[in-house]
């Protein structure tokens, strides 16, 4: 297959697990109205773990830059989703304000890695004159999660009648993402 498309196509990924960087993200405020009374956490918890969350993104954009220029891109790429994934699965099963710190910690530190594995990808598959256009087509997934997020969460409550198979479905976005991901990578060379 021609690189050009497989490069394009690549972006095309990014954008998408940009997309369900801001589902999986999303998902708790969507969602506290019924966490919240059927473990009895406050407004006051749901504060505390935003804050966990905030500083665990903003420690693991350093911490996740490192490790896109330590194994690359496609690997990495493949840890911080992966992680994620399974990170907005185990809230699943908090059952108490220090679960949910524990777990939300874990999303914040691994979706961090989307923006530093963005920017690398950006970099190594395209050439200067057209990394405006990728860097523009990789960022419309936040404003395109932004969107759908409060829908697609509250259809799959709505559907599954549970915060906590919610949770599992839409930590199941990413690991369904890891296979278009694996086959493209597998296609081109850096």
């Amino acid at each position: 297959m021609n690189k050009t498309y497989l490069r394009w196509g690549i972006v095309t990924l990014v954008a998408i697990a940009t997309v369900i960087n801001y589902i999986d993200r999303g998902a708790l405020g969507f969602l506290w109205p019924e966490i919240s009374e059927d473990l009895g956490l406050t407004k006051t918890d749901y504060a505390i773990i935003l804050n966990v969350f905030t500083f665990a993104y903003a420690f693991g954009q350093t911490l996740f830059g490192k490790i896109f220029d330590w194994i690359g891109t496609r690997l990495a790429f493949v840890l911080c989703i992966g992680v994620w994934s399974l990170a907005t699965m185990l809230h699943a099963v908090a059952t108490s304000l220090s679960g949910f710190i524990v777990f939300r910690a874990l999303l914040g530190v691994s979706e961090a890695g989307n923006w530093p594995g963005a920017t690398k990808a950006n970099a190594e598959w395209f050439p200067i004159r057209e990394r405006a256009l990728a860097q523009g087509i990789f960022n419309s997934g936040a404003a395109i999660g932004g969107i759908i997020s409060a829908p697609t969460v509250a259809f799959l409550f709505l559907f599954l009648e549970s915060w906590q198979a919610t949770f599992i479905m839409i930590g199941a976005l990413g690991f369904l993402w890891l296979i278009p991901w694996l086959v493209v990578i597998s296609l081109v060379s850096v």
